[in-house]
């Protein structure tokens, strides 16, 4: 039974009125709550953005006597429009997180051992920039890298180009986003965005290949995506495991992992042969028709049938239903993109499957992003680096956020020159970047690592040494401009005070700026200075978007195709490009080509994995809000095979892989919601840093079971849904 107290009763409980208001930040949120209700304490809000994933939601954050209680929706923000997810509402969570770094520290011990001291400020950034002085002189400022993600890079990338370095990798690129990106840009000229500039709430049909929307819980999208739904928009969904999304469909196409890309060649074929494509839109916009349609003759329904274990049937009747419906189609171009190594190709197929369908700049498809911009201000050139960087490796089009696991393996061989010294901020390497073995090979030849986090990840505890961010709840960041239908843009503002002896990455990066001789790159003295000189130049009122968190600029959205409004296309033909030609002059095919990919040995079975709806990979698995809603993860399996393994619903098992890594152990959800083909694990679980005590050895990682991976020789992403696993019953040999 829950027991209620009376006002007097809470006086008496805190020692009466004074003492009440100063120890009512110690209580737990519900007698805040309770207080503020009797009229006893006072709520403010204040208006921020999130990154408890990198959708950076709005938030209006509640605070009772300086702690934070609830966490709500922006209606200003258009990322939330008044509502966050799951994860979004257990930010404060990690705020108050008890394991949260609270000092900077120093390694004692071996790398990896997890000994640690204390430090000062002073010490350890005096340390850091001691140690990126003496790279610089020894070997020269290019042999200092950058792994970054998410707001930290606003900070730290300026940092690292003032010193010298242009090596700089985000697994953001190379291990999500990058082939996506990449075959986008070669078809239309630009990429989708993020958020996607997809028109879910307006489509007739929506096509989701491998994109698990209500557990990949992007806010806007799904909310777009709910509301299309609802309209009675048919929703088709290509995947192996009957996910969320799965649930609301229209059709369910159980593909055989590692087909997709011949089963969007086959739908252009039935569009193409049946002559069911705009031809007004491909006529006006358009080049290479006619070679795209010679090259995907061959790939037939039929064809496309054996490869995907999909009836020819059913390609042709949802090939047929998404162009009755066009161009309110959106054959969405997911997020995570890193699956086979011909990622680009598949990207492209899907970007070639938009345009046919006329869907690209369109309502109900894939809309034009705003045109508007503000101006850029002036800052001082970064030095020209003596040597190129490495980061783009051998890949004609990566991108310049560079390719991870060529920084990675310059460490190791030192060639063509050798890189000493590493900088991660906003990422956990050892649960982004497949081969965790290569990575720690890595870690063992540098000179220096040094982790700007706020908890104590993998990665960190792996530093010479460790500087503790404060949250996003208790920091600026810089401005966060939004360029989907309208201009807008978003202020980060702290919250609260930042706890124990956390610093903002912004003053971080600052201060070593100063000790590394660069602080003429930093001439502010806070970054709301900054930001309030940013708003000036461009407009904005500062105080309004201090109060509102986040505005919108009028009269900036033209969305869709008209007359007076025509797309502009930055191929070098100037039109969207059905036959790459920058491929074709790179020795690419021009028209994505068929590759067939290996298929698991009898025995085993693909790894594939994915999201959870209250999780964001690694970074929340500790959190303690959301660790309570979801501990640890589990492996799906067929219960056909399971059957025959002898494996039962919830019994404890170890994944086995190609090359002898093996899993902790796991339960077992034994479904007929998946393939008998394949396993399915959600990513970020089984840390093995002691320091986070929810999250430690809960669960199994399937990183440490990805020791492959395909680099697609277009972009140079890794593609890792391409490792083989066994079932071992926990405590029984395979």
């Amino acid at each position: 039974m829950t027991k209620t107290i009376s006002r007097r009763s809470f006086l008496k409980i805190t020692g009466g009125t004074t003492a009440g208001l100063s120890l009512a930040a110690t209580l737990p949120d519900r007698f805040l709550l309770w207080a503020e209700e009797q009229g006893m304490l006072k709520a403010t809000y204040t208006p921020t953005f999130c990154e408890i994933c990198f959708w950076k939601c709005g938030v209006m954050a509640k605070t009772i006597n300086g702690r934070v209680v609830k966490l709500e929706g922006n209606l200003a923000h258009a990322g939330s429009r008044g509502k966050l997810c799951g994860r979004g509402n257990g930010g404060a969570g990690l705020l108050y997180d008890p394991n949260r770094l609270k000092t900077p520290l120093i390694n004692v011990g071996a790398r990896g051992e997890g000994k640690y001291r204390k430090a000062s400020w002073d010490e350890a950034l005096n340390v850091v920039a001691e140690k990126m002085t003496k790279i610089k002189e020894k070997y020269g400022p290019e042999s200092m890298a950058l792994f970054t993600h998410g707001t930290p890079t606003d900070h730290f990338l300026p940092l690292i180009q003032a010193y010298g370095s242009q090596n700089v990798g985000m697994p953001s690129f190379a291990q999500c986003r990058g082939p996506r990106d990449v075959g986008l840009e070669l078809t239309f000229g630009e990429g989708i965005g993020s958020p996607e500039r997809v028109d879910l709430a307006n489509s007739k049909v929506v096509v989701l290949l491998g994109s698990h929307l209500g557990e990949n819980m992007h806010n806007s999208q799904v909310q777009d995506f709910c509301d299309g739904i609802a309209r009675g928009a048919k929703l088709v969904v290509v995947d192996p495991r009957f996910s969320v999304a799965a649930g609301k469909a229209h059709t369910w196409l159980p593909i055989r992992p590692a087909t997709d890309l011949a089963l969007i060649l086959a739908w252009i074929n039935v569009i193409v042969s049946e002559g069911l494509y705009d031809k007004a839109y491909i006529d006006s916009y358009a080049v290479g028709f006619n070679e795209l349609a010679a090259a995907v003759k061959e790939y037939t329904p039929d064809w496309a049938a054996v490869e995907t274990d999909i009836p020819a049937g059913k390609i042709i009747e949802t090939a047929r239903l998404m162009a009755k419906n066009a161009p309110a189609v959106c054959v969405h171009p997911g997020r995570h993109a890193t699956w086979h190594g011909d990622d680009v190709q598949r990207s492209r197929a899907i970007g070639i499957l938009a345009a046919l369908l006329g869907s690209w700049g369109r309502e109900g498809g894939l809309y034009l992003a705003t045109t508007a911009s503000f101006p850029k201000g002036e800052s001082k050139p970064f030095p020209t680096p003596a040597r190129d960087a490495l980061n783009l490796g051998p890949y004609p089009f990566a991108g310049g956020e560079g390719v991870t696991q060529v920084i990675r393996s310059a460490t190791i061989t030192g060639n063509p020159y050798p890189i000493k010294g590493w900088m991660v901020t906003g990422t956990n390497l050892m649960k982004a970047v497949p081969n965790q073995k290569e990575t720690i090979e890595a870690i063992k030849k540098l000179d220096l690592l040094v982790v700007v986090d706020v908890m104590p990840f993998d990665t960190a505890m792996m530093a010479d040494v460790i500087l503790p961010e404060c949250s996003y709840l208790e920091r600026h960041d810089a401005l966060a401009v939004g360029k989907g239908k309208s201009l807008t843009v978003s202020l980060r503002q702290p919250v609260v005070e930042p706890r124990f002896e956390s610093k903002p990455g912004w003053w971080i990066a600052k201060e070593l700026g100063k000790r590394l001789g660069l602080a003429e790159y930093f001439p502010w003295n806070t970054l709301e200075d900054k930001i309030k000189s940013q708003c000036a130049a461009w407009g904005v009122n500062y105080n309004e978007l201090k109060q509102k968190g986040s505005l919108t600029v009028p009269n900036t959205s033209n969305p869709y195709i008209t007359p007076l409004n025509q797309p502009t296309f930055k191929t070098k033909s100037g039109k969207i490009e059905l036959a790459s030609s920058e491929l074709k002059e790179k020795g690419f095919d021009a028209v994505p080509r068929y590759t067939k990919h290996p298929q698991p040995p009898a025995g085993e079975f693909r790894l594939i994995y994915g999201r959870s709806a209250v999780h964001t990979f690694s970074r929340t698995t500790n959190n303690p809000e959301l660790n309570e809603l979801y501990s640890e993860n589990e492996v799906w399996l067929n219960a056909k095979k399971a059957a025959e393994l002898g494996i039962s619903n919830g019994a404890k098992v170890r994944l086995e892989n190609q090359d002898g890594a093996v899993s902790n152990a796991v339960r077992a959800k034994v479904t007929e919601r998946i393939r008998e083909d394949c396993v399915y694990l959600v990513h970020g679980f089984g840390t093995n840093s002691k320091e986070l005590s929810r999250a430690f050895a809960r669960g199994a990682d399937d990183q440490g079971l990805i020791t492959r991976f395909a680099v697609d020789p277009i972009c140079g992403s890794t593609g890792m849904r391409v490792n083989f696993v066994r079932i071992k019953k926990e405590g029984l040999d395979a």
